[in-house]
């Protein structure tokens, strides 16, 4: 049985509280932790509030595995239990997110160590056991395909691979421990779960034609979707990834196991920010992608979020949902977003998308992973995202509400977002 907040026709308005999670160092790069830059370990009990006052029955919200599992035989749930408790106090659905990034200290190579899909997954079914009636809708892992290209194919996060080989490395150990995550969480499950599938929306304009990109461009298009489409047992010989995979070292045995036993979601979703999602290739430069090489973008608008929607439903066959979104900037430009967006949502639906959530991501201010290879303060790196904005004061970052906390609040209450009606 689906859980219900999937089948109820309703649209579930979420928020996001950031969570990515680098803990290892090396020489000019220190470690990234959101809930710590943001102070979320100190408030968490507050900040799940905000959430419930906003109007939120769903919140994208991730566990920093690397304090809950700080030896391989040592768990500390102390502060983990806290959240949990106060998710159960507000009547909070929390979408957990189990992986974003973030493996334990101790773990050697991280996503590259050859136990990290057992790893992973043993990890989850902990979660799951230790708070079944809370913890009901799991994300295995965010983005998936960022995670590959971060950590594979541009070198730019542990383990540092590069290229093909990198690249195809991290996809399928990412893939190898999703799915065990989904088939570990649902064998030890005494309620009914669900699984909320995310990856980032990327799309590719411009010269994507021109004879010097359009191999590549083809490549990046079809590896949008690759994590998932490996979980799902989609990537067999005839997917145009297969050669690709298994020209930069692919095992063949693990390829063949996910065709033959696959997960799928419950709910997909599709995080699309419309200032970084759409990617432009011009004629005759060239540019790696990621933050070392970036190409230049394009605002597509709630044009880019429809295309990427569409695709994701008919691709997969599931609900959809908007698992993160908003623009980075004034407030009244994140409130014209907002609209737009919303607006695009009630569209959507009324042509018979069966569209559940939208998410706006953050729930507050964020920092930009710029600040791992900095040496200056956190507010150097402020992302202006939330509906709450992050103002330093001597006694810490206090959350100051924005317009956005209303006019978000007005649009969870509206009459055409509470039923079935909405889907015409």
């Amino acid at each position: 049985m689906t859980r219900p907040w999937i089948t109820d026709g309703r649209l579930h308005f979420a928020v996001g509280i950031e969570d990515t999670f680098v803990p290892q160092t090396v020489e000019g790069e220190r470690p990234i932790d959101e809930y710590e830059l943001t102070e979320h370990y100190a408030r968490v009990e507050d900040d799940l509030g905000l959430a419930k006052d906003v109007g939120c029955d769903l919140v994208r919200w991730g566990v920093p595995w690397y304090r809950i599992q700080p030896e391989p035989d040592r768990w500390d749930w102390s502060w983990l239990d806290r959240a949990m408790a106060r998710f159960g106090e507000l009547g909070l659905s929390p979408i957990v997110d189990l992986m974003h990034y973030g493996t334990p200290l101790w773990l050697e190579g991280q996503f590259d160590h050859p136990d990290y899909p057992r790893l992973v997954a043993e990890y989850a079914a902990k979660v799951a056991e230790r708070y079944p009636d809370v913890a009901r809708d799991f994300t295995p892992v965010n983005e998936p395909m960022i995670h590959s290209l971060f950590c594979g194919e541009y070198g730019y996060w542990p383990p540092y691979l590069a290229g093909g080989k990198g690249l195809t490395r991290m996809a399928t150990q990412l893939a190898d421990g999703f799915r065990r995550t989904q088939n570990a969480i649902a064998d030890v499950a005494r309620e009914e779960v669900s699984f909320v599938h995310v990856d980032a929306g990327m799309r590719y304009v411009g010269d994507v034609d021109a004879p010097e990109h359009a191999e590549h461009v083809r490549r990046l298009t079809e590896q949008v979707w690759l994590v998932e489409d490996l979980v799902t047992g989609r990537v067999d010989s005839s997917h145009p990834l297969a050669g690709f995979l298994l020209e930069n070292g692919a095992d063949e045995a693990l390829l063949a196991d996910l065709v033959a036993h696959p997960v799928v979601p419950d709910v997909m979703g599709v995080n699309y920010y419309p200032l970084h999602s759409t990617e432009v290739f011009e004629a005759g430069v060239h540019h790696g992608g990621g933050f070392a090489d970036p190409r230049p973008t394009r605002d597509d608008g709630a044009a880019g979020l429809a295309e990427l929607l569409r695709e994701a439903s008919t691709r997969y066959g599931a609900p959809v949902m908007i698992s993160e979104t908003c623009v980075t900037g004034s407030v009244d430009a994140r409130s014209r977003w907002m609209t737009e967006s919303l607006d695009l949502v009630a569209d959507l639906r009324a042509g018979g998308m069966d569209l559940v959530g939208y998410t706006w991501w953050p729930l507050f201010d964020m920092y930009e992973w710029t600040y791992r290879h900095a040496t200056g303060p956190r507010a150097d790196h402020l992302l202006t995202m939330g509906l709450w904005s992050l103002e330093e004061t001597p006694s810490g970052l206090e959350r100051v509400p924005t317009d956005l906390v209303a006019q978000f609040a007005r649009h969870a209450a509206e009459p055409r977002f509470q039923g079935r009606q909405a889907l015409g």
